[in-house]
C-alpha cells in the first residue's frame, strides 16, 4: 500500500465537495464571470471551489501548503497541496462538461518537489481518476469501485493518436511546423484540450499529447496518474514532471519521437 494512501482519501474527499460546488453552478443563467489579467476568465464557481478546498486542507491538514490557481500560495514546508478548482473554465462558463477539478499533493524530494497524489474529477462528465505513486492508477466512481488505468502498446508515430488543445500556442512560440508534421505523420489528431487527454493518455485511447504553455496546477495532478498508468510525463525541454512550463505525455514507447517532432 502506497504511503499516500490517506492523502489520496483526503483528496477524494476534497474533490467530492468541489464536485457539489460547481455542479451547483454549472450552467447557472445568473453565474458571475470576471477577466483576470491575463485575459483569461474565472468564475465565482472557480474560486467558491477553491476556498472550499483550502478550508476543508486548514482542517485536515494544517501543517501543509497550498498553492492554487485563484488564491496564489499559502504556507510552507516539505508538503504541498497544489489545486486547479476548475481546469477548463472557458469550457465551465459556456456549458461544456469538459472540465475537472486538480488536486495533487507535492512533497519535497531531492530535485525539488515531486507529485505523489493526484486527483482528477470531471463531475459533469460523470468521470474522476486517480494515482498516487507506487499505487498504480485507476478510474471510476469510488475508491471501492474502480478500473486500473494502462498506457497503450502502440509503438509507430504513424498507428499512433495524438491530442492537443489548440494551434496558436504553438504558432506563438515558433514550434508549429514541428506540430503539423506530427500531426500529418500521426494516425489521427483530436483537439480534445486541457485535462482530458492526459486521462486518455492513462487510459490508453490516445497515445501522446502535448500543451506549449501551462502552469504548476495544470499538470501537477495528470503526472502521478500517466506515469502511475504506465506512461511518460515531461515537458518540451525532456524533463521529468511538471515543472517546465510546458508538457508531452506519453505512453512511453513514443515519447522522444513525441519530443523530437515539437522540438523541431
Amino acid at each position: 500500500m502506497s504511503d499516500y494512501h490517506d492523502d489520496l482519501r483526503l483528496a477524494h474527499v476534497l474533490a467530492d465537495a468541489a464536485d457539489a460546488a460547481t455542479m451547483e453552478r454549472f450552467r447557472a443563467l445568473d453565474l458571475k464571470v470576471e477577466t483576470k489579467p491575463d485575459m483569461t476568465p474565472v468564475s465565482e464557481a472557480d474560486k467558491a471551489a477553491e476556498e472550499l478546498i483550502r478550508g476543508h486542507l486548514q482542517r485536515a491538514r494544517p501543517r501543509d501548503a497550498v498553492l492554487g490557481e485563484e488564491f496564489g500560495s499559502e504556507g510552507t514546508g516539505p508538503r504541498r497541496w497544489v489545486i486547479d478548482p476548475i481546469d477548463g473554465t472557458k469550457n465551465y462558463v459556456r456549458g461544456v462538461p469538459v472540465w475537472a477539478t486538480l488536486i495533487s499533493l507535492m512533497v519535497q524530494g531531492e530535485g525539488g518537489f515531486e507529485p505523489v497524489v493526484g486527483v482528477v474529477s470531471a463531475p459533469a462528465l460523470g468521470r474522476r481518476w486517480w494515482a498516487a505513486k507506487g499505487s498504480g492508477a485507476y478510474t471510476g466512481r469510488s475508491l471501492m469501485s474502480a478500473s486500473r488505468l494502462q498506457v497503450s502498446q502502440v509503438g509507430r508515430v504513424q498507428d499512433a493518436s495524438f491530442a492537443y488543445s489548440s494551434l496558436s500556442g504553438w504558432e506563438e512560440r515558433g514550434m508549429l511546423p514541428g506540430f503539423l508534421d506530427l500531426t500529418r505523420d500521426c494516425w489521427r489528431t483530436r483537439g480534445y484540450g486541457d485535462f482530458w487527454p492526459y486521462m486518455m493518455v492513462a487510459e490508453g485511447s490516445v497515445d501522446m499529447c502535448a500543451e506549449p504553455e501551462l502552469s504548476l496546477w495544470d499538470m501537477a495532478a495528470n503526472v502521478v496518474v500517466v506515469e502511475e498508468a504506465g506512461g511518460r510525463f515531461t515537458g518540451l525541454d525532456g524533463r521529468p514532471g511538471p515543472h517546465s512550463g510546458d508538457a508531452a505525455a506519453s505512453n512511453g514507447l513514443l515519447h522522444d519521437e513525441l519530443l523530437g517532432y515539437l522540438r523541431s
